[in-house]
């Protein structure tokens, strides 16, 4: 699908999503979001399910992997938590924050220069979110 809104910059741009459309809300978590809205530069767009949403821990990293492995050069999210912004500088993704509204809006704001390269993490890290959390004990 062709959705007339071209990335500028990077061949290949995902940005975190509730759902499979254009008009879908951009999710702020990166690592627990439903899907990745993946924009080429003609304006193709391919709505990717986030294969690591449902671990039980360690879903920023593997989503992050899941990113590098489909060859993105940046990702539009609303907040990355630490070890995923590891895994994805390391692969070399940009990652751009303050994503919100919804996809198209935001591949607009991405396209026009409008969104902030985020230099580290924007969120805390959530290690072990399946189970104990940071002083709390169940």
């Amino acid at each position: 699908m062709n959705d007339g809104v071209t990335p500028v910059g990077e061949t290949r741009i995902a940005i975190t999503s509730t759902g499979d459309s254009l008009e879908s809300n951009v999710d702020p978590r990166f690592g627990r979001c439903a899907y990745f809205a993946v924009v080429d530069r003609a304006g193709n767009v391919e709505a990717v399910p986030n294969t690591a949403r449902e671990l039980s821990n360690g879903a920023g990293i593997q989503a992050a992997k899941q990113m590098i492995d489909m060859k993105v050069q940046a990702v539009v999210t609303g907040n990355v938590g630490p070890n995923a912004f590891r895994v994805l500088s390391a692969g070399g993704v940009k990652v751009f924050v303050g994503g919100m509204g919804t996809v198209r809006e935001t591949l607009e704001r991405y396209s026009q220069g409008a969104l902030t390269e985020a230099s580290t993490s924007t969120a805390p890290g959530h290690h072990g979110m399946g189970g104990e959390r940071w002083g709390q004990r169940r």
